[in-house]
């Protein structure tokens, strides 16, 4: 007998038949005698619509009260959940954020989680045979206001993660609507292959750099609290699954717990990037300074700097913002335009940051190097370069995208 969370996204949940499909896959995990939470997001495009309903009610609203509205779409999903359980002969009650509690910070529309308790759910397991816990996704509460609170997009994930941390699960299976985590996108490269497991760490990047199965927050989580997740489609036929064996899926661990690794694991890509360009800047102590501070003041997350070799003492630096960020970076760094002594600002859009993604590159060299001279041979020219232990992230013209991700993907052999 194992203890597992089960979480179930918005495609997952569209509508009283998915919800059907979903109570069929509890069903089986109970009767193979496992204590089972579920954590279930909104109905696909619910929070869509609560959230416009938000913005048409005033442009400018409370975010206390914007949360107490987008938070009712998982209510209502899991209050049908535990009501289609309970009509299979499966003992459930749902149950809301701050009923656990799930206790978060007061940011409201994007908390993150200080503390869930546990405790409840694990007596209840014990004292009335194994009822499932139907728990609302996405939502927690603030201890010293009691105001309900939301994670943000995909919060569900991380919620799911943080009850399975905190009752102790054996392991977090996510049902999406893929039937893992891949080796990049299929949808451009054909052969992209399902993994079985991947690290925590390549996880963690993948996830940040474009892949989007998952959130970052939740994978953070469970490689803090060493939650081992496993991704599996929620559209599989539930009656063809046997929950002692091991279904099709990805399986999110701890680097120990794979065998041999690769060098690399995946390729993964972002296009929400934009590329900007500070020309003819002095090139002294305190100017990067003066340039970065406010972007961070502005909460506008930085990638990639390059900055060229000075001449006659100026320099040009160029680096990344978040597409979304873009024309506000801007705005920002005009500002201090007399102060740090620049001659202009230059943007591009229409840029893409590919990333090589591995564990295995810690004791490999030759890898950058390896996908330099692949893409030269392609044609692609590289704007800029940044890299860690386990990635490497290239910026090229977004035209190229699917060619450089094709061509990597083909040149570590990811496709064999």
């Amino acid at each position: 007998m194992a203890r597992l969370v089960m979480k179930f996204g918005g495609s997952s949940v569209a509508d009283l038949d998915h919800i059907r499909n979903v109570a069929r896959h509890v069903e089986r995990e109970v009767k193979a005698g496992h204590e089972v939470a579920v954590v279930v997001s909104a109905m696909a495009g619910t929070t869509n619509r609560l959230v416009e309903w938000c913005r048409q009610a005033a442009a400018l609203h409370d975010a206390r009260e914007y949360d107490a509205v987008v938070a009712s779409g998982e209510q209502v999903t899991s209050g049908l959940l535990a009501i289609v359980l309970e009509d299979m002969g499966v003992s459930a009650r749902s149950w809301q954020g701050w009923q656990l509690p799930i206790v978060t910070d007061n940011v409201h529309g994007a908390a993150r989680i200080l503390e869930v308790n546990g405790a409840e759910l694990i007596k209840r397991f014990k004292e009335r045979n194994r009822e499932v816990a139907v728990i609302s996704g996405f939502q927690g509460i603030h201890k010293e206001t009691g105001r309900i609170t939301t994670l943000g997009r995909g919060g569900s994930d991380t919620s799911a993660v943080a009850v399975a941390a905190a009752i102790h699960a054996e392991r977090c299976d996510i049902y999406t609507d893929v039937d893992g985590v891949y080796t990049t996108d299929p949808d451009i490269e054909e052969r992209a292959r399902r993994l079985d497991k991947i690290a925590y760490e390549e996880m963690l990047e993948m996830a940040s750099l474009g892949a989007k199965v998952l959130q970052v927050r939740s994978v953070e989580l469970a490689m803090q609290r060493r939650v081992r997740i496993f991704v599996r489609s929620s559209f599989d036929r539930p009656e063809d699954i046997d929950p002692h064996g091991v279904p099709p899926g990805t399986l999110i661990c701890d680097e120990e717990e794979i065998v041999e690794n690769q060098v690399v694991t995946g390729i993964a890509f972002s296009k929400d990037e934009a590329q900007i360009s500070i020309r003819r800047l002095a090139d002294k102590p305190g100017v990067a300074a003066a340039l970065f501070g406010p972007l961070a003041d502005a909460h506008i997350n930085v990638d990639m700097i390059v900055q060229n070799i000075s001449a006659d003492g100026l320099t040009d630096i160029t680096f990344t913002v978040p597409i979304v960020d873009c024309e506000r970076a801007k705005d920002v760094l005009k500002k201090v335009k007399a102060k740090v002594g620049f001659s202009a600002i230059e943007g591009a859009a229409d840029v893409v940051k590919v990333s090589i993604i591995g564990v295995g590159m810690r004791s490999h060299a030759g890898v950058a190097a390896t996908a330099f001279k692949a893409l030269a041979e392609r044609g692609i020219n590289i704007r800029a370069i940044s890299t860690s232990e386990i990635k490497i992230s290239i910026l090229i013209d977004a035209a190229f995208t699917e060619l450089a991700v094709r061509t990597l993907h083909s040149v570590y052999g990811l496709d064999r």
